[in-house]
């Protein structure tokens, strides 16, 4: 009952832009990988990767460089928005923060830490 229960709760509390606010292209010129939407200002310091989880799941996430930063900071976003929409936000933070930010959209892992939490109430 928990599991079922769990599953559905986490479809409707968690639900990514579908389809996603971006595509992944592959730049002909450096063959580094860019985030293509109609609101996004690319960014020459922002590095777009794909991540493979242990579960063999995939996330997109994206590196903020700033020259000036001497610290790096890992931001884990996990609610119902995608990397696209929170592009501008995480290049923002690096700038008026002055730091390195590395981050990701982590629905699935979320969802399966909220899954957990769930069972684990009943």
């Amino acid at each position: 009952m928990g599991v079922a229960t769990s599953s559905m709760a986490a479809k409707f509390a968690f639900f990514p832009p579908n389809p996603p606010s971006y595509t992944i292209l592959v730049d002909e010129e450096t063959g580094k990988l860019r985030l293509s939407s109609d609101t996004l200002h690319q960014r020459d310091n922002v590095d777009v990767l794909r991540l493979c989880t242990k579960k063999g799941n995939e996330i997109v996430a994206m590196y903020a460089k700033n020259p000036s930063a001497s610290l790096t900071v890992l931001y884990s976003h996990g609610n119902a928005a995608d990397i696209g929409q929170m592009y501008h936000i995480f290049t923002e933070l690096s700038l008026h923060l002055n730091v390195n930010l590395m981050g990701w959209v982590s629905l699935i892992i979320l969802i399966d830490a909220y899954q957990q939490f769930l069972v684990s109430c009943y």
